[in-house]
């Protein structure tokens, strides 16, 4: 019923940006909070920073300073923007977000993960 389709991950140097982009599609009353979330093979998925429909933020602290999420709710899309890039950063990132779907239904979705991998 709802979708999450994301775009924005690659390859960059150490020092470097990149902005992850998630677009929500499909039959929903609204969407709650946003998020992001990362993981690594052989570790355990790791909450990035997640956002409220209203623009309340909150940040893991290793992206604190480095890291903004943000949200356009008219095209139902939620950005991540990542600069001073390290190595520890580099993850598969997934989107997720919290939809009332109907009056009654309130779900979780999640998008399929962009990588982001920094090296030199």
């Amino acid at each position: 019923q709802v979708q999450l389709v994301e775009s924005g991950g690659g390859l960059v140097e150490p020092g470097g940006s990149l902005r992850l982009s998630c677009a929500a599609s499909g039959k929903f009353f609204s969407i709650n909070v946003m998020g992001w979330n990362r993981q690594t093979p052989g570790k355990e998925r790791e909450l990035v920073a997640t956002i409220t429909q209203g623009g309340s933020t909150n940040y893991h602290d290793s992206v604190k300073g480095r890291f903004t999420i943000s949200r356009d709710n008219a095209k139902n899309t939620v950005y991540l923007q990542m600069n001073s890039l390290v190595p520890e950063d580099t993850a598969v990132y997934y989107c997720n977000a919290d939809v009332q779907t109907t009056r009654l239904s309130r779900r979780s979705y999640w998008a399929q993960g962009t990588q982001v991998t920094v090296s030199s």
